[in-house]
């Protein structure tokens, strides 16, 4: 069964281009450790809440979007062999500073339960 690690953070608009780069540069390691597929979303439609949102969520900033982003991974076993690889992958250190504030960001590890495409 596959395997999706999703992220949520706030980057500010000025590093969209880096915040990219470092997303594109991220996946020529993601897929050599198993991941299926990545997909960075730049927040367009992401509205303020009352009680809970994605923009509280993050503590976005005026100057901040919101980004959503998953890894799809053949399983839970590849995804935690991969992470373990990776932290010790001579390419993550060389990815530089996070342009985007680690601390506001969230990530967790999720079986999918339903799965619907027009393939089906």
């Amino acid at each position: 069964m596959s395997y999706v690690s999703g992220f949520l953070q706030a980057v500010p608009n000025a590093n969209k281009a880096a915040y990219k780069a470092m997303a594109e540069k991220g996946w020529a390691i993601f897929k050599d450790y198993g991941c299926l597929s990545l997909r960075e979303n730049w927040g367009v439609d992401v509205a303020d809440g009352k009680v809970t949102s994605f923009p509280m969520a993050v503590k976005k900033k005026e100057d901040e979007t919101v980004v959503f982003s998953w890894m799809e991974w053949p399983d839970k076993e590849t995804c935690d062999k991969a992470w373990e690889a990776m932290m010790k992958d001579p390419r993550m250190a060389e990815m530089g500073e996070m342009p985007f504030d680690g601390m506001r960001m969230m990530w967790g590890g999720f079986e999918p339960l339903v799965t619907l495409d027009r393939s089906a």
